[in-house]
């Protein structure tokens, strides 16, 4: 501790980020790596403009200070306020949202032409990234806060609080893989969805252009397909939607 701020490593405020976000509301921390200034954290108390200066959340995706750390929901809430950069929150652990790239650009844009063109008239609403889902699991209380790729939600109408924000639970979503969120994509959000009352999740992949179908029924894995190579995916939960893999995949 140096004067009225305290220095620590970045390896350390991974393995305690909780005991160091509590110290940052008594006094300034700088945060180094490599013996470099990388952050800041400081308290907004009495400074109504003050953020997390130089913040450690501005990182890439691989090396982002609390990449695997747990965190509060309140933690994660006061954290990503002001940050430009897009993060999820799932089962305690924040992910920072890496830029896509073109083939999954590319899918998502036709995806999104049929969805938007199929429910013309429809009660159901189309969306894409970036907009936030709250989404609580069985039986927990802890809300994980996602960003889906393209979804489509039907009770828009019912569910937008005061600040406009969708607090409701989309009854279909889609995620593109890419080699960063696969794993998370095929496992946490497969698990995350099917928990919180979401109806039927698409998974495309450009890698080996396939899209996999998941239905859910009382949040359990019902019905499930995979479409390869020319074939038409068929949704399960609405009758007569299906996109053309031909179309979405890059050549």
């Amino acid at each position: 501790m140096w004067g009225d701020h305290m220095i620590v490593s970045s390896t350390e405020v991974q393995n305690n980020f909780g005991k160091y976000l509590v110290l940052a509301a008594k006094e300034e921390i700088i945060v180094t790596r490599n013996g470099i200034e990388v952050a800041r954290l400081q308290s907004m108390e009495g400074k109504p403009h003050a953020t997390i200066q130089e913040s450690v959340l501005k990182e890439t995706a691989d090396s982002y200070p609390f990449k695997g750390r747990q965190a509060s929901y309140e933690e994660f809430v006061e954290l990503t306020r002001d940050e430009e950069n897009r993060y999820e929150y799932i089962d305690g652990e924040i992910y920072l949202l890496a830029s896509p790239r073109t083939a999954h650009q590319f899918a998502i844009t036709e995806m999104l032409v049929t969805f938007h063109q199929w429910f013309q008239g429809n009660e159901c609403t189309p969306f894409v990234a970036p907009y936030d889902i709250r989404l609580k699991r069985l039986n927990r209380n802890d809300p994980n806060v996602v960003q889906p790729d393209l979804m489509v939600i039907c009770d828009l109408d019912d569910h937008l609080d005061e600040r406009d924000y969708y607090t409701g639970v989309p009854s279909l979503v889609v995620e593109v893989l890419s080699e960063s969120t696969r794993s998370k994509d095929m496992v946490k959000k497969l698990d995350l969805y099917m928990e919180s009352d979401v109806k039927e999740y698409w998974i495309v992949n450009p890698l080996n252009k396939e899209v996999t179908i998941y239905g859910f029924e009382n949040n359990e894995v019902n019905k499930t397909r995979t479409y390869k190579h020319n074939e038409t995916a068929q949704s399960f939960l609405f009758e007569g939607l299906s996109v053309e893999l031909e179309r979405i995949f890059k050549s």
